[in-house]
């Protein structure tokens, strides 16, 4: 059954409430002083069924003073009945909350002339006359316009007939979309405990989801039972209006404009990026850092709007902007919002979320902010991923990252993603997790580790290459591993860097030695091949290699250096040994464990190798790290 929203927009005392009583049979005026002053104070809600269409109506208040409640309940409507008194007319809050509806960019309605009954023909089309005029060029130019009395109810079925044929032609909404009900209503039922009510504006929720109040500081909850137009269901999508039972949430701990959406999925923020429209009948111009109240799903916030570029923004134009919270809200791109002056409270303009996870912007970056706005606001779902990753630079997006700029739910961002790397526009660093990084942040990467290694290699050239981890810690200390191990691995298939262990050179690297340096290299190694696994030590080795080549012991050194990062030499503690030695030492062990059987001791691997305990303790644990010994208490198994 196809789910349509039918919000209520007009002046105070038009009839509103006691047309969605006629239309359901549902008193929505759900509050005792309501009842008792005979105005609608909040927003109420009632449902209809007709054919195939399930309608939910929400009733707002049409008094000047309780706007914000109106403004609460009218976010997530898909159809407005614009609803005009025929002994009235069109009236101040008629224009203020089909204003409301513009900037919320709703889409299809209708115009109500109520109160039929009081007033003869001749001056009702008069009303329709001026409601025609008040409308046109708008998205109600041409739309139905229905007579009715909820008194006698007159008009009354005429007007549900008008408003399924609209429903037919309203697009369902994102059920395969990131879940968000933004809260307006919030209550305990005994038994059961806190309960939140919303229209359920993208996705799905489940009866057991788990499932966050944002903004919250990460209060997590489950659904413990749902309830859709008050009948219990085990699921609720985008367009209906849900009632969630919380579980181990008080009552004190929600409020309406919190939003209820997966654990973790989405971020809240204190900086949105928009395009804002001020109102032509905005009394003044908006200055910048001007105060406003925030009004975006059904949460009501402080802020400061901030030009990129211009003072002020005149009544009847638009520009892009930056809403600066004074409390954090959560809010995706293409969400609508209003704002009102921060005094006098009046609706004076309106518009689009274009980035919900900015940066903070600098003035002498207007002209750059601007035109990444303007592109951002012109992109489709999957192009808006494709920035949203060139915007990250080196530091990339995960999955989780784009899905909470974004609000795209896995499979467009695995979509986008394919897409990006597929045209070399992105490079996936890691596949799971997803990490991609912008072509051109990666390439800058590549670039700054060519740089350094060729410095590296101009002023240590007897180096064999520069260490890893000195290398991440110089360009990648701020960045994610996946994405270094990506660059080296990139650059090492395209063979302009080689990767040996703990070091990583240019591929043009050479370490040229004269002939006297390297006879002292070669002297070195010769020394220790010598020893066998009777080591010297290296202070030793150089005391001998330096004076005999007329070498000064700095260098003698750094010969020393290249033969443990060849691997010529091992090191093992405080340790140094030949390669042959230990390849050796390896072949000795696996001859007596098919002489002797699987298992050797300390005084066993001393007998072996005619070592003393203190050679033998660090040579038997180097064994287990290579794999061919494993240590089980006081002896050794032999692999």
């Amino acid at each position: 059954m196809k789910q349509i929203i039918v919000g209520t927009a007009g002046h105070i005392d038009h009839g509103k409430t006691a047309l969605v009583k006629a239309l359901t049979g549902v008193d929505a005026d759900r509050l005792k002083e309501e009842k008792e002053r005979g105005i609608t104070i909040d927003i109420g809600f009632a449902d209809l069924t007709a054919g195939d269409i399930h309608f939910g109506f929400v009733d707002v208040p049409g008094h000047e003073r309780f706007v914000k409640n109106m403004l609460a309940g009218a976010h997530g409507i898909d159809l407005v009945m614009l609803v005009v008194a025929a002994d009235e007319g069109v009236m101040p809050q008629t224009r203020e909350h089909f204003d409301i509806c513009r900037l919320l960019e709703v889409k299809s309605g209708l115009v109500v002339i109520t109160k039929s009954d009081l007033v003869d023909d001749e001056f009702t089309e008069l009303v329709e006359a001026d409601v025609a005029d008040f409308v046109a060029g708008s998205f109600l130019e041409g739309a139905p316009v229905v007579r009715v009395s909820s008194k006698t109810g007159v008009g009354i079925e005429e007007l549900k007939k008008a408003l399924s044929l609209l429903a037919a032609r309203v697009a369902e909404r994102d059920q395969h979309a990131v879940a968000r009900l933004p809260i307006d209503r919030v209550f305990t039922i005994k038994g059961f405990g806190t309960v939140v009510t919303g229209t359920l504006i993208a996705g799905r929720i489940g009866s057991g989801d788990e499932l966050e109040l944002y903004p919250s500081g990460g209060r997590r909850s489950k659904a413990r039972g749902l309830q859709v137009h008050g009948h219990a269901t085990q699921q609720a999508f985008a367009g209906e209006r849900t009632a969630v039972n919380l579980q181990g949430i008080d009552l004190d701990e929600v409020s309406r404009g919190q939003v209820l959406a997966p654990s973790g999925r989405l971020k809240a923020a204190s900086m949105i990026d928009v395009k804002l429209t001020l109102l032509k009948s905005s009394p003044r111009p908006l200055r910048n850092r001007s105060r406003v109240h925030l009004h975006i799903g059904t949460a009501e916030v402080l802020a400061r709007v901030i030009f990129p570029q211009s003072n002020e923004i005149t009544a009847g134009s638009s520009s892009f902007a930056q809403l600066r919270l004074e409390s954090p809200a959560l809010t995706l791109p293409g969400d609508h919002f209003i704002i009102r002056s921060y005094s006098p409270t009046v609706t004076i303009g309106g518009g689009t979320v274009v980035d919900s996870l900015p940066q903070k912007h600098r003035r002498r970056d207007g002209a750059a902010v601007i035109a990444r706005l303007e592109t951002l606001a012109a992109a489709g779902a999957l192009e808006r991923i494709a920035l949203f990753v060139e915007m990250a630079g080196e530091s990339g997006m995960t999955l989780s990252d784009i899905a909470a700029r974004s609000g795209s739910p896995d499979d467009l961002i695995a979509k986008a993603a394919e897409t990006m790397t597929k045209s070399r526009r992105a490079v996936a660093a890691s596949l799971n997790p997803l990490l991609l990084v912008s072509r051109p942040a990666f390439e800058e990467l590549s670039k700054k580790v060519r740089a350094m290694l060729k410095a590296f290699h101009q002023k240590s050239p007897l180096e064999s290459g520069m260490g890893r981890e000195e290398l991440r810690e110089r360009i990648f200390s701020h960045l994610p591993q996946e994405i270094f191990r990506a660059v080296i691995s990139q650059l090492s298939e395209k063979n302009e860097i080689v990767a040996e262990k703990d070091l990583i050179r240019l591929s043009t690297h050479r370490v040229a030695l004269s002939s006297d340096e390297q006879a002292a290299k070669d002297h070195l190694a010769e020394l220790y091949a010598r020893a066998d696994l009777q080591p010297i030590s290296l202070e030793d080795a150089i005391a001998q290699a330096a004076p005999q080549f007329g070498i000064d012991s700095a260098r003698a050194q750094r010969f020393a250096q290249m033969l443990i990062n060849s691997g010529e030499l091992i090191k093992i503690s405080d340790l140094v040994f030949h390669r042959s030695s230990l390849e050796k030492l390896k072949v000795s062990i696996q001859n007596y464990k098919l002489q002797h059987g699987p298992k050797i001791d300390v005084a066993a691997f001393k007998d072996l190798t005619g070592v003393s305990r203190k050679y033998a303790i660090p040579l038997l644990e180097f064994m287990d790290r290579q794999r061919i010994t494993r240590r089980n208490g006081d002896v050794r198994e032999i692999l």
